[in-house]
């Protein structure tokens, strides 16, 4: 930096002949005055000093200033920046729209302006500086590289940014934008690809359960997105580590996205690795994106249900039939039955109480509730408040089945009223029955669930609904509450709210509810046997128990949403931590070890929620793709979970993808730039060529108003008043 240092007038022709006047007619009065003393010494000196203050007023009458310019020893620069990030390798750029000249890459298209030839105009007046940036292995971040520019390049007359727009990193582009119009530098643009994604079927997700139960179906959801315009008819293939094949036809749509799903079966137990594909199709520009792969561990499960019941009805001895020869079922019941003295039953499935403390409760996946209530011989406030706690705070399952007593309406007085799905009306206690069978007509969100999944297709699915038996008594439910799910209705009945839902399910907290409205589900045994009956309430208590036991030990469990994460997504981990007497623990220190395929770990603190059911949160959010082990810990009760998950490896940067001008197209509105496309640079090279230098520093001290300019006259005034009085001239 370069400083110039100068003393400056502010003068004016009429100014400067004032002064100079005032002066000299001070000087000629002095030199009378003097002459008129007999030329005495003292009164000679008094006068050249009254010429003196005159003289300098005079100066500061011309306003003096002391003026400093700062000049930068470097010249203006101009940044170019170009995108270098794999998106940048897509085919989509025509240089030529009137010929048929090949299509070439998004980097070939910018190539010609990264080199300094392109810029040559520029070079005479500024220094161009040609930079990559916007890469690197996980992602593009357009923000940071531009912010960082100005504290780089102290004298930055401009940005040129050529790119598809396209980041997936970092702060959003717009707002280094807005930074640097703050500081008057403008940002032009090059947009390179189209904003038409181009021809392509991609394999979206595969939303493969975290575990499986041996020689029970799995269901395996995939989605397909497919911007070909035309629609069309693929086999998709589903292939196993143990090199099993299955296969399904699947119609495509076109420009949208096709949901499906496969029923796989496994037969044994132990760690699978699924491979979905989808065959490549001849019109597609991308051929990596049609193939995903995730693991599923299979295993014999055990789950707790507990079944507490009124009356022994048809529907509860059917049930309780069903879950009992359900070899991964272990069923208790409680029993209220009016007739017997104390509750309980005549079998190994019966208990003689409510379990006793959350140590108890907590060993069940999942709770039925049917025609019971708050009274005396059955539940007590205590009780509900633990089952709900059971289901909000420990993910497990509670199923309501009320009956023609209409106990349950009892229940609305505690705190499972908060659980229930729907409004009861409570004018109807007994519901309604009657002579001729009803049926449940399945809504557009129960034609998709697994719960109601009774066939293998959706078509013989809605087909086995409608010609099940019916039923002839249902629960007098008004309406479904706001963030339910509404699986079936009453084929015929309905009120001012539209059709009775008699089959809701609903999440609350960690767990789920399910509502079932109707006690003729043992009716769907008729010429059948138990084919549907079974599979019903085996896919509900599956459904209900799943999250609650993807890692369990002896005293620690945890479970984690979503089940199949993606890069980048926040993933919510929820540890039940237990004494070894089944106590859950107060206060405790624990931890989760989280290790990547790549050998990277880290190490997440969970905080205890404040309730009593041992209950621990933490937040984890995965970088890399692949198999993620994770070793649960508790200091207080030297207990360890070893389990893990899987996180779906989709790359952020995607060869293929449309490419993002409206973002480029902002930026450069922001800051009173310009977006071109890549033939198009002599616009830009043209304003830059007409932006002003930046102009130099320049720091002024004025004089003529200064307090020691006026001290320095005030000085000189007095000193000449006092002089000429003690000579006595005044």
């Amino acid at each position: 930096m370069n400083v110039v240092s100068q003393l400056r007038f502010m003068t004016t022709p009429t100014s400067v002949a004032i002064s100079v006047a005032v002066v000299l007619l001070t000087a000629a009065i002095g030199f009378y005055a003097w002459q008129r003393s007999g030329y005495q010494l003292s009164r000679g000196l008094q006068e050249v000093l009254r010429t003196l203050i005159v003289g300098c007023i005079a100066l500061l009458f011309n306003q003096p200033e002391w003026v400093e310019e700062y000049r930068p020893d470097e010249r203006p620069q101009v940044a170019i920046l170009w995108d270098d990030s794999r998106s940048m390798q897509t085919r989509d750029v025509r240089l030529d729209e009137t010929t048929s000249r090949d299509i070439v890459s998004r980097a070939d298209a910018i190539a010609p302006l990264i080199q300094s030839e392109a810029w040559k105009e520029l070079e005479g007046r500024v220094d161009v500086v040609i930079e990559p940036m916007g890469a690197d292995e996980t992602g593009t971040d357009l923000h940071s590289p531009l912010v960082e520019l100005p504290e780089r390049m102290k004298s930055l007359l401009g940005v040129v940014l050529m790119s598809d727009g396209d980041w997936n990193q970092g702060s959003p582009p717009i707002e280094a934008a807005s930074k640097l119009r703050l500081k008057d530098i403008p940002v032009f643009t090059v947009q390179a690809g189209s904003s038409t994604k181009l021809p392509d079927v991609e394999l979206t997700s595969l939303d493969l359960p975290t575990f499986g139960i041996a020689s029970k179906i799995v269901r395996v959801p995939f989605s397909i997105d497919s911007s070909l315009p035309r629609e069309y008819v693929t086999t998709v293939t589903l292939k196993t580590s143990e090199g099993e094949t299955l296969t399904k036809d699947v119609r495509v749509k076109p420009m949208g996205r096709t949901t499906d799903s496969i029923s796989w079966k496994p037969v044994t137990e132990g760690d699978y690795t699924v491979t979905l594909d989808v065959p490549l199709h001849e019109e597609e520009s991308i051929t990596d994106n049609n193939t995903r792969t995730a693991p599923i561990a299979i295993r014999q499960e055990k789950l707790k249900v507990l079944i507490v019941e009124s009356f022994p009805r048809w529907e509860y001895r059917y049930l309780r039939n069903a879950l009992s020869r359900d070899p991964g079922v272990e069923v208790s019941c409680l029993l209220f039955h009016p007739g017997l003295s104390k509750p309980g039953g005549g079998s190994k499935d019966y208990i003689k109480e409510f379990p006793n403390g959350i140590e108890e409760l907590a060993e069940y996946d999942v709770v039925f509730l049917g025609d019971v209530g708050v009274e005396a011989g059955q539940l007590t406030e205590e009780d509900c408040r633990l089952i709900k706690g059971l289901v909000e705070q420990q993910a497990s399952g509670l199923i309501l089945m009320p009956g023609w007593t209409g106990r349950q309406l009892s229940l609305m007085d505690t705190e499972l009223e908060d659980l229930f799905p729907v409004m009861l009306d409570p004018l109807q206690e007994a519901g309604w029955g009657s002579r001729t069978p009803s049926q449940l007509e399945l809504t557009e969100r129960g034609r998709r669930s697994l719960l109601t999944k009774l066939a293998d297709t959706q078509e013989e699915n809605v087909q086995v609904w409608e010609t099940l038996p019916g039923f002839q008594w249902y629960a007098a439910v008004t309406r479904s509450k706001a963030g339910t799910d509404v699986l079936a209705v009453h084929s015929t009945m309905s009120n001012e709210f539209g059709r009775l839902p008699l089959l809701v399910t609903r999440t609350f907290g960690a767990g789920k509810v399910l509502f079932m409205g109707t006690d003729g589900a043992w009716r769907w045994r008729k010429g059948v046997e138990d084919k549907y009956h079974y599979r019903f309430w085996g896919q509900v208590i599956r459904w209900m128990a799943y999250q609650r036991n993807m890692a369990k030990g002896e005293t620690m469990r945890l479970f984690y949403t979503p089940e199949q994460p993606e890069i980048g997504q926040t993933i919510q981990l929820s540890a039940h931590v237990m004494e070894a007497s089944g106590e859950p623990v107060s206060q405790g220190d624990v931890l989760a070890r989280i290790t990547s395929e790549s050998g990277n770990m880290e190490t997440i603190r969970f905080t205890k929620d404040d309730n009593e059911w041992g209950v621990f949160q933490g937040e984890y959010i995965p970088r890399e793709p692949g198999q993620h082990s994770v070793r649960l810990t508790c200091k207080q009760t030297g207990a360890s979970l070893e389990t893990g998950f899987f996180v779906q490896g989709q790359e952020m940067e995607q060869i293929g993808k449309p490419a993002r001008p409206e973002v480029l197209e902002e930026m450069a509105r922001v800051t009173n730039g310009l977006m071109v496309q890549p033939g198009e640079i002599e616009e830009i090279i043209k304003s830059l060529s007409n932006r002003p230098l930046p102009p130099m520093s320049v720091r002024r001290l004025q004089l003529w108003s200064h307090p020691i300019s006026a001290g320095f006259v005030i000085i000189l005034l007095g000193g000449f008043w006092i002089w000429r009085k003690w000579t006595g001239l005044i």
